[in-house]
């Protein structure tokens, strides 16, 4: 089992910047692929970004791409998602995931925390 705690959600103007952490705890050597997910009211669950704990790989959903920055601290088992220009489409409760493989999809992960909610005003 793995758990997933994430924080740092808010509310923010838009152009403005937050940054999320997911804290992971349990037998988080058995799932390499972290991500983020959003969703927002009325929307399906869509990637943001994922990072791998073993090795150098980041990947992001091109909507966010340039403006947010997923990162890792290996020795707190904790990741992070640096929001930089933030837009009020990118107002959603962000997850935090935790896979056995990359992808896209919401279907492969099979660790969720709970959610934080970030909202970006106009």
């Amino acid at each position: 089992q793995v758990q997933l705690q994430e924080s740092g959600g808010g509310l923010v103007q838009a152009g403005g910047s937050l940054t999320l952490s997911c804290k992971a705890s349990g037998r988080t050597a058995s799932r390499d692929i972290m991500a983020w997910f959003r969703q927002a009211p009325g929307k399906e669950r869509e990637f943001v970004a994922a990072i791998r704990w073993t090795i150098v790989y980041t990947r992001y959903a091109d909507s966010v791409k340039g403006r947010f920055t997923i990162s890792r601290d290996n020795a707190k088992n904790t990741i992070y998602l640096q929001m930089n220009s933030l837009k009020p489409e990118d107002t959603a409760v962000y997850y935090c995931a935790a896979g056995p493989v990359v992808a896209t999809t919401s279907g492969v992960y099979d660790y969720w925390g709970q959610g934080t909610q970030v909202t970006v005003s106009s």
